[in-house]
């Protein structure tokens, strides 16, 4: 009898067949969406792609980093840095965004890697600080008070003037469609990519080491080596999202580009209430905490103070998230990753 490993489920066909279906609609949204709902979905969207690697980093590999507003602020003043001082073009210079934080991020894990547990965490939130303190002496791009694009660079973008042509709309309606398309990109690149991770060998080898480092070391995983790559990749990708944030506000400041509640904060309770170590709790999460701020943001500090709230409920009825409950409940899995032995005929010499 030959047998074959799958990772597929019906549930997970359909679903694919849905995802597609569901990326066209937001492919062709701005063809018939308004500005302020393609400014929504932009926000959705790069807020899952960030939730989505603070989720890989915390979620599969067992780090619990609060410093991910490090690499937010740094990809984004790298992209004005690239467009100030070298005269490139800001989506081009999106790219140096992600491959700033990523040069940011070796000497944290230096650092860091040396700490456990809560020591990392805030560790971690340490050099955040020393990040942002001394990026704000940066003088050439604002210093503390920040700067903005030059509006030759916004208006001359890659692809802007098509986009008004085609879509018949005005400059900075075709800059919020291109910063949408661009974040639609990147989350599916970024869901897909860890999707793939999760499903190889890799992928199996993080997950001993998220359960149990000593045991991974012992079956010969090098437990140091992935929380390493982990960690990088979720800077590169932090730093592509902040770039990209800041592209499409065209305007940065050192306290904005490095808030610990907008970026770090936040992302943390969209993977908490979704559900931590999964792929389909940080987006039940995002969609959650955005229906949310849609409510409550005029309330003030009762706004911050609901958010804790549920975020601890969620954590004291549901400590895998909603999304973990209702897997648990239903069986559903929109990502399988669990690995499912399937029989299949007899082999020739077994005939």
């Amino acid at each position: 009898m030959t047998y074959t490993v799958s990772t597929r489920t019906p549930v997970s066909r359909i679903a694919a067949i849905l995802g597609l279906g569901g990326t066209l609609i937001l492919a062709a949204l701005p063809f018939f969406a308004g500005r302020g709902t393609i400014q929504d979905m932009f926000f959705i969207l790069t807020m899952l792609v960030l939730a989505q690697f603070w989720n890989l980093l915390a979620g599969y590999g067992g780090l619990v980093s609060i410093g991910q507003q490090a690499f937010v602020g740094m990809g984004a003043y790298a992209l004005f840095g690239g467009v100030i001082l070298w005269g490139l073009d800001p989506v081009s210079a999106i790219l140096l965004g992600g491959i700033a934080a990523l040069v940011i991020a070796v000497p944290t894990a230096f650092f860091a890697f040396r700490l456990n547990g809560a020591y990392f965490a805030i560790g971690t939130w340490v050099i955040a600080e020393v990040v942002r303190l001394s990026v704000a002496q940066w003088k050439t791009l604002g210093g503390g008070t920040g700067t903005s694009l030059p509006r030759s660079a916004t208006r001359d973008m890659w692809l802007v003037e098509m986009i008004e042509e085609v879509l018949d709309v005005r400059s900075a309606a075709a800059r919020d469609i291109l910063a949408y398309w661009l974040a639609l990109v990147l989350a599916l690149a970024t869901i897909g990519g860890i999707y793939w991770l999760l499903r190889s060998k890799n992928g199996l080898a993080l997950a001993a080491v998220r359960d149990n480092t000593e045991a991974a070391k012992s079956v010969g995983v090098d437990a140091g080596r992935m929380k390493l790559v982990v960690f990088l990749t979720s800077a590169f990708g932090t730093g592509l999202t902040g770039a990209l944030i800041y592209l499409q506000k065209a305007r940065i400041s050192p306290d904005a580009a490095f808030s610990v509640t907008d970026w770090t904060a936040y992302v943390l309770f969209i993977v908490v209430i979704g559900g931590i170590g999964t792929i389909e709790g940080p987006i039940l999460g995002v969609l959650i905490f955005f229906a949310l701020q849609s409510l409550l943001a005029d309330f003030g500090s009762w706004y911050l103070l609901t958010l804790g709230l549920l975020a601890i409920a969620i954590m004291l009825i549901a400590p895998r998230g909603l999304w973990g409950l209702i897997s648990e409940r239903t069986g559903l899995h929109l990502f399988p990753i669990r690995r499912t032995l399937r029989g299949g005929k007899l082999s020739p010499s077994e005939e």
